[in-house]
């Protein structure tokens, strides 16, 4: 791959000895990481948010920094992190040295970076093959939703965020560590993948229609009090349904509800360009109103 191979070349010229394991499948990613722990100063993952998941407790266990390069279909923790989707550019950021930390989500003992989901998310999941990703890139999520809808049926569900309760009959229920999710889409106007907590909303049942004309809200995270959205935030978060139901949290099934979720602060180290403290400015000062 020459995207790689001139990033690889862009480290070793700027005077990285670039380890390059072999690697039979994405489960063997944290005991790969634990292996080099003591001879490595830092991670470089190519991938996408799945293959970052896979890697995100054992980046927390060694204290290893992680360089993002994106080559997966969402890449929404790149897209989070302001890294650029030019390889070679995105090992800049690494070699520029800006080492950032950022927080972890975690459901039922599972460590996620981006947005879990249940309901229509994780349907939508469900229906991205890696053909179908690799043919649509981004907008394979749009025609998986477009797929689910049709076939989802709404649920209640009780949720508890920082010991405030409520009940809810929803489609879609995500919470929020980082800012992006299902390429690009806004958890909230305000999250960041620093701020120490979870954004959290649950949509009320919508017909396709009406889901395609609040699309713009959900693209930006840009709620208002007439849309069909329930919204809240808050560090420890605990959601239960009826019957289980699945969990995903970065394109991943991780656990299925009851679903306790807590906040892990500043867990891992991140190499970030300085665009990403420009933009932490701005998501401070719409925080601040």
């Amino acid at each position: 791959m020459v995207s790689i191979d001139a990033g690889i070349a862009h480290l070793r010229e700027h005077g990285f000895d670039v380890v390059e394991p072999m690697l039979d499948q994405p489960q063997d990613i944290p005991a790969l990481i634990r292996q080099y722990a003591d001879t490595v100063d830092c991670v470089l993952m190519g991938g996408g948010d799945g293959s970052m998941n896979a890697a995100a407790a054992a980046l927390a266990d060694t204290g290893l920094p992680l360089g993002v390069l994106p080559l997966g279909t969402a890449n929404d923790l790149a897209r989070t992190l302001e890294i650029p989707t030019q390889i070679e550019q995105a090992c800049a950021v690494v070699t520029g040295g800006v080492l950032h930390r950022i927080d972890l989500g975690r459901v039922n003992g599972h460590c996620f970076f981006n947005v879990a989901h249940i309901g229509l998310g994780v349907y939508v999941s469900r229906q991205l093959s890696p053909d179908l990703k690799q043919r649509w890139g981004a907008w394979s999520y749009a025609r998986g939703l477009l797929k689910a809808i049709k076939s989802f049926r709404p649920f209640h569900a009780d949720i508890v965020c920082d010991g405030r309760h409520r009940r809810v009959r929803s489609i879609q229920i995500a919470v929020g560590n980082g800012r992006h999710y299902g390429g690009g889409m806004t958890v909230a106007e305000q999250a960041s993948i620093d701020d120490h907590r979870f954004f959290l909303y649950s949509v009320e049942p919508l017909t396709l229609w009406k889901l395609i004309r609040f699309a713009p809200a959900f693209r930006a995270g840009r709620f208002q009090e007439h849309h069909p959205v329930d919204i809240d935030n808050g560090q420890h978060i605990t959601i239960t349904t009826r019957k289980p139901m699945m969990v995903t949290a970065d394109g991943e099934a991780l656990t299925s509800t009851p679903a306790q979720f807590d906040v892990l602060p500043a867990a891992v180290q991140v190499f970030v360009p300085a665009e990403y403290f420009d933009k932490q400015q701005e998501v401070r000062n719409v925080a601040q109103g």
